[in-house]
Formats: structure tokens, sequence, C-alpha cells
């Protein structure tokens, strides 16, 4: 470092054609990684707290990324790093709710370290539907079941909800995902938010019953104290790096009521003494979520080893 340049750190918010945006001290930089990053196998995701330099004599240069910090949590499907919040957005139909893909979604971000918040769209249309009763019914049931597990469940219309309260959703200075099938809302959620962003949304497959990927990158948005970032809609998730036994620990009240158990190592299959069992009998758990435990449990059970091949 010479005397005409100097340091600063912050968060890739955008990667775009081999160029960083960095926000740091309330301002954007393009950067580019250093020359040896390739060399060293490292490179830089989007939500990645970094060190670069900054030619203070030269405003037209890039900055130059010389160190990539430490990351709290990475996903790979879409590539982002540093997620501490996950708003899992599911339509209550079009396509249909399911508990089982949540889950999935739920158990994803739980293995991560990440702290999903549950978002249900298109509340309106299940109105239509249904029926007034037999919507809230649903939208009752799902509320019940989640919240036995310590997750919070919002309800959104995108038409009747102000800006300040969707805005109020980002309550802490940290980095926010959307996931979730495409079609479900997530898009339509960040335009809530980000009015003049414009993100494209897409319609749902008639004949697949599942939506195409329509967001292509990865970007963070600045709101409020935090960064939200969009994500690419998928409709299944990665287990493989799941160990059967640890399963249990992305299920909160499985987790909570295990530890009552009679023995230690108990996974709440066959075991006697299983107090998580009981409690699904007693309706503290929702059978719903025991099912699908055991369904990943099983499927866990039966794949593959998968070795990582740096090692």
């Amino acid at each position: 470092m010479t005397d005409q340049t100097v340091q600063l750190t912050g968060t890739i918010f955008q990667s775009v054609a081999g160029f960083y945006y960095v926000w740091a001290d309330g301002t954007s930089y393009a950067t580019k990684p250093r020359g040896n990053f390739r060399h060293l196998n490292i490179k830089p995701l989007v939500g990645d707290r970094v060190v670069f330099e900054l030619d203070t004599l030269d405003e037209q240069s890039e900055g130059r990324i010389i160190e990539v910090l430490d990351r709290t949590s990475e996903l790979k499907r879409p590539a982002v790093a540093n997620v501490d919040y996950a708003f899992v957005v599911m339509a209550l139909t079009q396509p249909a709710f399911s508990y089982n893909l949540l889950d999935y979604f739920l158990v994803s971000m739980e293995a991560q370290g990440i702290q999903p918040m549950i978002i249900l769209t298109k509340y309106d249309l299940l109105i239509e539907e249904k029926g007034e009763e037999k919507a809230n019914e649903l939208v009752e049931e799902i509320k019940r079941v989640y919240h036995q597990a310590n997750y919070t469940v919002k309800v959104f219309n995108y038409q009747k909800e102000s800006h300040d309260q969707l805005e109020a959703l980002i309550e802490k200075e940290a980095i926010y995902t959307v996931v979730g099938q495409t079609g479900v809302g997530k898009s339509t959620l960040l335009n809530a938010l980000i009015p003049d962003v414009n993100i494209q949304t897409a319609a749902i497959s008639e004949s697949l019953n599942r939506g195409r990927h329509t967001t292509r990158e990865v970007t963070l948005y600045r709101i409020g104290h935090g960064f939200v970032a969009d994500t690419p809609g998928f409709s299944s998730m990665d287990l493989s790096r799941i160990e059967k036994e640890q399963l249990q620990q992305y299920f909160p009240e499985i987790w909570q009521e295990g530890a009552y158990c009679r023995f230690n190592s108990c996974q709440h299959i066959n075991e006697p003494g299983c107090h998580v069992k009981q409690a699904v009998e007693e309706e503290t758990i929702a059978t719903s979520r025991y099912n699908n435990y055991l369904d990943m449990y099983e499927k866990i059970s039966q794949a593959k080893p998968v070795y990582d091949r740096k090692k």
C-alpha cells in the first residue's frame, strides 16, 4: 500500500462481468480481486465481507480486493455468503401449499445457520377459490403448526401492505435472502420493498406446475440498515451435506422435545422412551412436521455418501 492508497472494508452486493461492487461507508465501489486469487482458489461471493484498496488520487480507477473475510454461512444455490435471515415465501395456492416443501426449505436454511421467517402469499386467490372461511382455516392451521416450531408466520397482501410495513421486516443490520419456488411471490415482495427496481416476475407453468428461473443474477439491495438478496426459484433441496444424526437439530421443536427422551442417542424412529413420539401423540409437535422429519431421515439414510474432492 502506498501513501495514495487506502484500505476499506465492505460488503459485495453485486457481481457483474468480473467486477465486484462493494458497499462501504455508505458508498458503492467497483472492485476487482487481486491477481493471485485464482491461483489460491479464492472466489469472492455476493455477501462476502472484503478488504479492498483504493487509489485516492484516481477516482476513475477500480478498487482491488486484497482479502475475503471469513464467512458465517454460504448458500450454493444461489451463491450468497453471510446470509443471516431468510424469508421463505410460500403461496397458499397456485401452486398449492405444501407442508413437505416448506419443511425442506426450513431445514435447508437451519442447516446453514440461517434464521427463517415464513411469508404466505396469494391469500386473496385462496379466498376466491375456497371462500373466506376455508381460507382462514388453512392459514390458522399453518400458523399453529409453525408457531409450535417457534417460527414467525406472516400473511402478506401486496396491494394492502404499506411500504413501511414491508420494510419493517428488515429489523436488523444483516443480510436477508428470499427463497421459494418461482411464481410464489418472491419478486413481488422485492418489488414492493424496492419499487424502483422492478424485478421481473414469472407465471407458473400450467403443465409442470412449477416456475421457470427468472432471476438470473444475485444482487443485494440496501434496505434500511440491512441488505436483501433476490434469489432464483427452486423446488428441491439438497440434503447431501446433512448427516442423519444431525437432522433433528434442524427441526427446532423436535430438537427441544428430544432432550427429554430416555436415550441421548434417540433418533425418534422406533426407540423406547421417545419423548418426541409422545409429543406427536399429544399434538404439541405437528404430525406433518414429524412425518416430514421421517421422510428426510429416510432419504438421507439411503443416499450415497458425498466426499469432498478438495480434501
